[in-house]
């Protein structure tokens, strides 16, 4: 996935999830977004951020455990750069 982090001067962090007909049909982009919202819920970058996700094919084949560090790694190194 590609993640795009912006801040918002909004208390709180808000998702956005642009999942493409070049994911799959329905199902897949609707899976998609499920996981992408689990795992903003599980690890929310904190406060005054907008994080916009573009899925991709390979996040369906992953697992969760791969999938949580992949996210948090990212996010850690945001929060580096700043």
């Amino acid at each position: 996935m590609t993640l795009f982090v912006r801040p918002n001067g909004l208390d709180a962090a808000r998702l956005g999830i642009a999942a493409t007909r070049k994911l799959g049909g329905a199902v897949q982009r609707n899976r998609a977004k499920r996981v992408v919202r689990e795992l903003f819920r599980g690890h929310k970058p904190g406060t005054g951020l907008d994080v916009i996700v573009v899925p991709r094919q390979e996040l369906l084949d992953e697992s969760r455990p791969t999938l949580d560090a992949d996210y948090c790694a990212t996010l850690a190194r945001l929060r580096g750069a700043r």
